[in-house]
């Protein structure tokens, strides 16, 4: 008896009519068997009403276990990345009672300020604290932070990814940053959490009539800090001033407010405005500051630092000098959830006194003047004022050598 040969091209092609066949009828036999279960999650036209859907298809037809805490956390995650809140984050159980056992004095870390940078999914390291273990690691400003141990920061999300940077003194923070151009260059760190102290206001006199301040970010005693840092100054014959806020991500809205307080005229501080257009008013009494400022900022100038930038701008009391800031003019608050989780949310504008909101945009100096590119490769804090470019400019606005107009010109 004679066989017939198949070709192995007709053969595959069998294979592959044979599988589509299985699937269209496994298909059709899925989709009658659930079709009751399917209209009783009536798929409308509402998110909600498609996640039931895809949820009766699942808990119907999935051959593997669901994982019901698993399924909830990152439903709250997804939904949060779809509402494209970029400053909001869920936080489980375990990552929100650590984020409020977060000390706002002395504390146990590795020495950096971060803001969350939405475009590399990371977190940028805005400073390094003095003396701390990430300064004699050589962790720098500007370095992204883009995993934590073998975790994605991007997957994370902000708040969770700084929980797991904290841990108790003597433990070791793993971490990978990228830095340099384009940010090719990778880098990993191993450093041992040891006890810090985060001084939010470091000053000292640059000369005989000008004294500097520069502001790390706005703690709740900031404002106590800066009026300390005045009083010496001014003992010492400060006639004149520049606030560096330079790699300031901002803070706490009291320690913004009871800053600006001693600095601005009778009139507004801050307005906030919320989802139906209510707007609150924080005031200033009417005694202030009265002698020439300059504000030092750059692009990692960030939320409560541009407003203490924005509002001296809009008193007309300081001149601006530096690059964009970062655009963050949204408030968030942190809810409890009832299963002992939380959640970040933006939840109100902060309009600067008299000017529009900077959200997304940022403020723009009244001198632009980026820092010499010498000096960008190098450590922030190692740069003396002599070397840098942005406060000799000051120093010349202060002194009357140079208008904003000229500088720009």
């Amino acid at each position: 008896m004679m066989s017939k040969k198949i070709s192995i091209p007709a053969a595959i092609v069998l294979i592959l009519l044979a599988a589509l066949l299985t699937f269209q009828i496994t298909y059709v036999s899925l989709q009658q068997k659930y079709q009751e279960v399917l209209q009783k999650a009536s798929l409308g036209t509402s998110t909600y009403d498609k996640l039931n859907y895809v949820d009766a298809l699942y808990r119907n037809n999935y051959v593997g276990e669901i994982d019901e805490t698993q399924l909830s956390d990152y439903l709250i995650r997804g939904y949060i990345v779809g509402v494209g809140d970029k400053y909001a984050s869920y936080m489980t159980a375990d990552e929100f009672t650590e984020y409020m056992q977060e000390s706002t004095g002395e504390m146990v870390g590795i020495g950096v300020h971060i803001i969350y940078n939405g475009d590399f999914g990371a977190l940028e390291v805005i400073s390094v604290m003095r003396d701390s273990p990430a300064l004699e690691a050589g962790v720098e400003p500007g370095d992204l932070i883009y995993m934590v141990g073998d975790e994605s920061v991007a997957e994370l999300g902000y708040y969770p990814a700084v929980a797991k940077m904290q841990g108790a003194k003597g433990t070791v923070a793993k971490f990978s940053v990228r830095r340099g151009v384009n940010y090719t260059e990778t880098l990993d760190f191993s450093i041992i959490r040891d006890t810090v102290v985060d001084t939010t206001v470091e000053y000292h006199m640059y000369n005989t009539e000008i004294g500097v301040i520069r502001i790390t970010q706005f703690a709740e005693n900031t404002g106590e800090s800066v009026r300390v840092a005045l009083a010496d100054l001014q003992s010492k014959g400060a006639k004149k001033l520049i606030f560096d806020v330079r790699y300031n991500p901002g803070g706490a809205l009291t320690g913004i407010v009871d800053t600006l307080d001693d600095l601005l005229p009778e009139g507004p501080i801050i307005r906030i405005v919320d989802k139906q257009g209510n707007e609150d008013s924080i005031d200033s009494d009417a005694d202030y500051l009265n002698i020439p400022m300059a504000v030092l900022v750059n692009g990692s100038t960030a939320s409560a630092a541009e407003l203490f930038t924005s509002a001296l701008q809009d008193y007309h009391l300081a001149t601006i000098i530096g690059t964009q800031t970062y655009g963050k003019g949204t408030m968030q608050t942190v809810v409890p959830l009832p299963d002992g989780s939380g959640i970040s949310i933006s939840y109100r504008m902060y309009n600067p006194p008299f000017s529009e909101n900077y959200e997304g945009i940022g403020i723009t100096p009244d001198v632009v003047l980026p820092l010499d590119e010498s000096l960008q490769q190098k450590n922030f804090y190692k740069i003396t004022d002599d070397e840098d470019n942005q406060l000799q400019m000051a120093v010349k606005i202060l002194n009357g050598e140079i208008t904003a107009e000229e500088a720009n010109s």
